[in-house]
């Protein structure tokens, strides 16, 4: 479920006629995503996407989310262009909600990942770092290793609930993690998406056509946003590492942006760290998300089994690196 706001027929039509994109002839509330509330639009004009930004979203954050999908976009990624009204703006109010449009983008996520998916999905991420280095405004990863402590010490009281001995794990791992992460200057930087999972990646004809929900972007490693793309496309359900997807997603990343060895080195720790992340956002939603939410908790124990598989790893060479 991913209409968490109500909007009147009255009230859309109102706040299109600040736009120049054609008359309203549908529109619908899209079922998927957890965050905002999103409805795809149809005018005479074409398709295209509203987005209202729920209480999860800073809206201080939006115009920079804003400027970088426009950035992207300009530079010839596949991604939403945000749609500015007359009045040169692209973000205003709706129901209460901080609101924009953005271009429609065609294709379909993958259900089920394949091997074929994650050499497309690599060059299409290399894709994205080389058009960010035009944009130069910065904004810090809010989910990065300095969070982990405090999320984990949130989860503490309640995380041998959810598996006996899980907090005194995590506790081990971030313990080992942190002391071994680079410096702010050991690794290339740059805009990353850091949440690349399947379904924000739309594929047709076997290309990538679209990169959507850019609203965990931020300023940091780009080997990092490998390393959440290796979680997210590189295990199977019940948590087995493809060495054969992995090695597909390096070998088409590295069709547009070489590595450095600096960071073929970090993918290990890279990876743990990207699998922690998760793994706390998911343990503290798990714990906290009342019955009855209209949202579907994710079971912080798939990233456990990947946070165990990367702490096992000798080298990048696992990866494909």
């Amino acid at each position: 479920m991913a209409v968490y706001t109500d909007v009147s027929d009255g009230a859309l039509r109102a706040f299109l006629s600040h736009y120049d994109i054609g008359d309203l002839t549908a529109y619908r509330g899209i079922a998927e995503g957890v965050e905002n509330s999103n409805f795809v639009l149809r005018t005479t004009d074409g398709d295209f996407i509203l987005t209202l930004y729920e209480r999860r979203v800073d809206p201080g954050d939006l115009p920079w989310f804003l400027g970088l999908m426009g950035a992207l976009a300009d530079h010839g990624l596949s991604c939403p262009r945000p749609v500015a009204g007359r009045d040169g703006e692209a973000l205003r109010a709706l129901a209460g909600r901080p609101a924009a449009i953005t271009t429609f983008l065609p294709g379909v996520w993958p259900r089920e990942v394949g091997v074929a998916h994650c050499a497309p999905l690599g060059a299409a991420l290399a894709a994205l770092h080389v058009a960010g280095r035009d944009y130069t405004a910065e904004r810090v990863n809010g989910l990065g290793p300095a969070a982990w402590g405090p999320l984990l010490e949130s989860c503490r009281a309640d995380a041998d609930s959810v598996s006996p001995g899980l907090g005194g794990e995590l506790d081990d791992a971030l313990g080992a993690i942190l002391p071994a992460w680079p410096g702010a200057d050991g690794l290339p930087r740059g805009q990353i998406h850091a949440d690349l999972f399947p379904d924000n990646v739309f594929f047709l004809d076997g290309r990538v056509s679209g990169v959507i929900d850019f609203y965990f972007a931020c300023t940091d490693f780009l080997a990092y946003d490998i390393a959440i793309c290796l979680n997210a496309w590189c295990f199977t359900a019940d948590g087995a590492f493809v060495p054969e997807r992995a090695r597909a997603l390096i070998a088409g990343y590295e069709t547009v942006r070489p590595l450095g060895a600096a960071e073929r080195r970090a993918m290990p720790v890279l990876a743990a760290g990207a699998a922690m992340r998760f793994l706390l956002t998911r343990l503290y939603d798990w714990l906290n998300t009342p019955a009855g939410a209209m949202v579907t908790r994710k079971d912080p124990l798939d990233y456990l089994r990947r946070l165990r598989f990367h702490r096992a790893a000798e080298d990048g060479s696992v990866y494909g690196v």
